[in-house]
């Protein structure tokens, strides 16, 4: 989406628990992140208002580090700060934090935006993006079994070998055909840069995963960490996954770990507009490329 010639492009970085959520876009009858914010902005600004994400999330799903944009005219984002001593991003924040209240109801507080700024020229939160950042939480004993936070942590009654999973995970890093651990769009490709992929035993003796790739095709994450638990358990060997990727087979043991641990952590994009752009230009032709 290019913006208008007098349009302000803004930024908003939000956080949400994805648990009252149906997920991130928009869908008639049901509660969802991208239709609260829209119902929350057109509150503000009196007309409907779109946004563009960087990444969606699945049902269930929560996000600390999501990021939007948003094009409003320069009227409208001059206007929030006419009467307030505040810059028009504060003034923003505060103000969709009101209209969240009263779009969420008994659900307020479970969608934040932490700010509202206007980056650099060229920006597009979904093409700019060089990468997007997960993490997995699993409590594999039951003395790890932590009651206040099990609405983030998947409670696993085997014992995880974190050696193996990690063993099985570095087979997979770089750009690869992930079909076997997608579920295929029409128009789109399975072929992802997986930059990072790990398991790590935290102190208080919970596992997390770290999953990093420069995009995510429709539930990526979740086979990945649902197949390297099987690694884990010592049901298949560490060469497992390798070889599913090669052979980009899908069958029933192409298991989706739970929704409910999965936290999108950050999104990275360029450090300069010149590189913010050229990235969103180099984005937008591959997409056209493919659906063409």
């Amino acid at each position: 989406m290019i913006p208008e010639p007098d349009a302000v492009r803004v930024r908003l970085d939000l956080a949400y628990d994805g648990g009252p959520f149906s997920g991130w876009a928009v869908q008639p009858g049901l509660l969802t992140a991208q239709g609260a914010l829209e119902e929350a902005l057109a509150l503000i600004l009196r007309r409907p208002v779109r946004v563009v994400v960087a990444g969606r999330t699945d049902a269930g799903v929560h996000a600390r580090g999501q990021v939007v944009h948003l094009d409003l005219a320069s009227g409208e984002w001059e206007g929030l700060a006419r009467r307030s001593p505040d810059a028009p991003g504060h003034v923003l924040v505060r103000r969709l934090r009101g209209a969240l209240s009263r779009v969420l109801g008994a659900e307020t507080g479970a969608l934040e935006v932490r700010s509202a700024v206007v980056p650099p020229p060229g920006f597009d939160a979904r093409f700019s993006a060089l990468w997007r950042r997960y993490s997995y939480r699993i409590a594999d004993r039951p003395e790890h079994w932590d009651p206040v936070l099990r609405g983030i942590t998947l409670w696993h009654r085997v014992p995880l070998d974190v050696g193996r999973m990690n063993g099985a995970a570095a087979q997979l890093l770089g750009l690869q055909d992930f079909l076997a651990f997608c579920k295929p769009r029409e128009g789109s490709t399975t072929v992802r840069e997986l930059q990072e992929f790990s398991f790590e035993r935290t102190h208080d003796g919970v596992v997390l995963a770290h999953v990093r790739a420069d995009a995510f095709c429709h539930n990526m994450v979740r086979a990945l960490v649902g197949s390297a638990l099987r690694v884990g358990e010592g049901l298949e060997r560490t060469e497992w996954l390798h070889e599913r990727m090669l052979a980009r087979v899908r069958d029933a043991k192409t298991r989706l770990a739970p929704a409910h641990p999965l936290v999108l952590e950050e999104v990275g994009y360029p450090e300069t507009a010149e590189e913010m752009a050229a990235r969103a230009e180099q984005t937008r032709a591959l997409r056209d490329e493919i659906a063409g």
